[in-house]
């Protein structure tokens, strides 16, 4: 589990790596749901977040598919045998934004470990 400061880091990083690059991002956004459009990164932060930590990997195959199992079965968009409708249609932001959002958040989990040294020492 989180904490608030925890996910309020996370998501101040992704909104600066990974919101400026969605194309679904209303003008003025981020945030996104004050201005009526439902963000899956605003909705959904703390299972991107474990599913990130879940996996270690130098590739972004297993974090996607991580990311996949564990995110995108909660979207609005899965019909009831779990197929993704807006990915069909090839609108699911998701799509290129996931290794974005990976970086986003090895970023912040390297700057707590370059943190947590340096008052080690």
């Amino acid at each position: 589990m989180y904490t608030e400061a925890e996910l309020q880091e996370y998501l101040a990083e992704i909104r600066e790596q990974v919101c400026s690059r969605c194309i679904e991002r209303p003008p003025g956004g981020p945030p996104c749901a004050p201005l009526g459009k439902q963000c899956g990164v605003e909705l959904h932060l703390p299972l991107f977040v474990e599913a990130v930590h879940q996996v270690d990997s130098p590739g972004i195959g297993p974090y996607v598919e991580n990311l996949r199992h564990r995110v995108c079965s909660h979207c609005a968009n899965q019909n009831a045998e779990g197929f993704c409708l807006a990915r069909v249609e090839r609108l699911c932001p998701l799509d290129y934004l996931l290794p974005l959002i990976v970086q986003s958040i090895e970023t912040v989990d390297q700057r707590h470990a370059e943190e947590t040294m340096a008052a080690a020492h």
